[in-house]
Order: C-alpha cells, then sequence, then structure tokens
C-alpha cells in the first residue's frame, strides 16, 4: 500500500486526480490535505469521500504541526503538491498569498518530506514558468525559466527549491510542468468555464487584448495520467514537460464556445490587456512520451465538447458559485487566460 499525501485535493487538477486514482486502483491510500481557499470545493470528490482508502484534511500546507502530524499518523512515504495560488490575474492584483502558499508552503512539505525520508516528491508546476515564446518554437525541459507574473515566478521559486532539495539532499523530487488544463470541475475564473458559464448566461465574454495570445491545451484527465506516471516512474531530479500539442488562440476558443452553444459572436467583448500578458506558450512533450511512454489520449475536439456538455449538465455546481459573487467578480476584472 502507497500511503501518498495530495495537497490541494479540492481544487480543479487535484480532485480530478484522486477521482482517477480512487477509482482505477486499490493499492493507495491518499491523504487530501487542502485549506478549502475559494477555489477549493469537497463537492468535487462526492465519488470519493466515502471510500476507505481516501481521508480529507481540512488546513494549510504552511503549517509546519499540521504537516508533521499528518506524515507521523499516516506514514506518509509518497507526495504529490498540486497546492497553490493559481490565477495570474489574482497574483497581479495582490501577489503575497501567492508567495506564501507557492514557496513558503512548498518549503514546509520538502522540509517535512525530507525528514521523514519519503519515497517520492512529486511538485506540480506549470509551463508558465518558461516565459512567453515568439511565433515558433516549444519550451522543452532545458528551456531557461524567465517568469513574467507574480504567480509564476513564485512557482518558478518553488521549482527551483524542489530541485535543490535533489542536489544536496539526494530527496527523490521529480517536477512536471504542464500546459493549460481544461475539464469538468474547473472554478469559473478561467477562460474555458468563464466563457461556457457567460454564454448559457446571456452575458458578455470578456476577451484581453485582441485575442490572439495562444496556450496549449490538454484535457485534465490526459494530464492526471501524466502526472500518475511520472510519480511512478520518473526519473528522480528530472523535469517532465507535459502538453498535448494542441496549441489555440483565445479567441478561437471563445468562437468555439460560442458555436456549440448556437449563440453570436456579437456578444464578444474585448477589453484592456492585462499587465505583461504573456502571448504565446507551446510545450514539447517529447520526453515524458520518449522515456516513459506517454501520450494524450483526447482529440480537443472530443474534450472539449465534452467539457461543455459538463458544464451544461453541472448547472447546479457553478449557480453555487455565482450565487457566491465569484463570477460577477470575474467578469468585472476581466478574467482570462
Amino acid at each position: 500500500m502507497k500511503n501518498l499525501l495530495v495537497t490541494g485535493g479540492a481544487g480543479f487538477i487535484g480532485s480530478n486526480f484522486i477521482n482517477h486514482i480512487l477509482d482505477k486502483r486499490d493499492d493507495v491510500f491518499i491523504v487530501n490535505l487542502d485549506k478549502l481557499t475559494y477555489a477549493g470545493n469537497l463537492e468535487n470528490l462526492k465519488s470519493s469521500e466515502n471510500k476507505k482508502k481516501y481521508l480529507f484534511i481540512k488546513g494549510d500546507i504552511q503549517n509546519h504541526e499540521l504537516v508533521e502530524y499528518i506524515f507521523t499518523k499516516y506514514k506518509i512515504k509518497h507526495v504529490i503538491n498540486f497546492a497553490a495560488e493559481s490565477h495570474v490575474d489574482r497574483s497581479i492584483l495582490g501577489s503575497e498569498v501567492f508567495y506564501r502558499t507557492n514557496v513558503i508552503g512548498t518549503n514546509v512539505l520538502l522540509e517535512t518530506a525530507r525528514r521523514f525520508e519519503v519515497e517520492r516528491f512529486l511538485q506540480i508546476s506549470t509551463d508558465e514558468v518558461y516565459g512567453s515564446l515568439g511565433e515558433t518554437g516549444k519550451f522543452t525541459e532545458s528551456t531557461p525559466i524567465s517568469p513574467n507574473s507574480p504567480y509564476s515566478s513564485s512557482k518558478a521559486a518553488a521549482d527551483m527549491m524542489a530541485l535543490a532539495f535533489y542536489h544536496t539532499y539526494q530527496m527523490p523530487v521529480v517536477l512536471t510542468r504542464c500546459s493549460n488544463n481544461y475539464g469538468p470541475l474547473q472554478f469559473p475564473e478561467k477562460l474555458i468555464p468563464l466563457m461556457i458559464i457567460n454564454t448559457l448566461n446571456n452575458k458578455k465574454l470578456p476577451v484581453y487584448g485582441d485575442g490572439l495570445n495562444v496556450r496549449d491545451w490538454i484535457y485534465v484527465i490526459d494530464h492526471n495520467k501524466a502526472a500518475e506516471l511520472v510519480w511512478e516512474k520518473g526519473k528522480v531530479g528530472e523535469v517532465y514537460n507535459i502538453g498535448a500539442s494542441r496549441e489555440m488562440k483565445n479567441i478561437e476558443i471563445v468562437k468555439l464556445i460560442l458555436k456549440t452553444l448556437g449563440k453570436s459572436e456579437d456578444m464578444i467583448n474585448y477589453v484592456k490587456d492585462r499587465p505583461g500578458h504573456d502571448r504565446r506558450y507551446a510545450i514539447d512533450s517529447s520526453k515524458i512520451q520518449n522515456e516513459l511512454g506517454w501520450k494524450p489520449e483526447f482529440e480537443f475536439e472530443t474534450a472539449i465538447q465534452n467539457t461543455i456538455q459538463w458544464y451544461l449538465e453541472n448547472k447546479n455546481w457553478w449557480e453555487r458559485i455565482i450565487n457566491g459573487s465569484y463570477l460577477e467578480y470575474y467578469n468585472l476584472q476581466y478574467k482570462n487566460r
């Protein structure tokens, strides 16, 4: 039995990961540590909450005493750190919480994991640490990091710290950097769910600048299967890029959602660009494909339709978020990514 601490497991990617592992495997006991900030939602884990090999603990990864208690009581030997403040726009409005959670919190986890001699520590990161690309090229694992936002700089700092623990203490750390995730359970501050929900509510769709910023999209299930593989078989001290090689301009995503839902492009509202908006991301994932045999299973055309359908069928889930005034806040701040 693998006793696994998953941090940030009530968020979008973390909850999808936990549900995937508990649905497919019987050899993992998961302790989910999550602070339940605005984007954490225990409803995401309804299918897992009553399973014997799962336990939820509400708490902050910055809490030394709590983290040490969890390692002691549940004999933790594996850690996957999904916990992060993760929205660029929020980091621009106020950066301190990003550095506290993403840097200090990661340090607490690493120090505790080192003392308890864990067998594997997987740090989940982002392609945004690489900065911005021109019209050609892709990020590889050897691309120098060059973060351009408070969010991405905090993740870059956590990455460097994790790798330093490997080099200094020979701690079994491995790191992944993924492209933009989409799929069920994504909080409405992100581009795809925000545009779907606004369209369903007949509200304007705010698009930054000219809408031509490019992101490389991956379905959350594909990402989590890759993360699982790296956790178990990735070479310690290594970085693995995870991407599906599906570049899309933001405006293309918006127009596709409108077309799918039978709405007019007149709903698009171009707004002032956000500060330091990276122009293009693109991931080269050949390393994980060649070394570990992973490849994305979902075609974008199918997965985006599945995602739109999920939001159509789970109106109660996102309406509760709207009733908490979150969506209105994001619309006012022109939340796009």
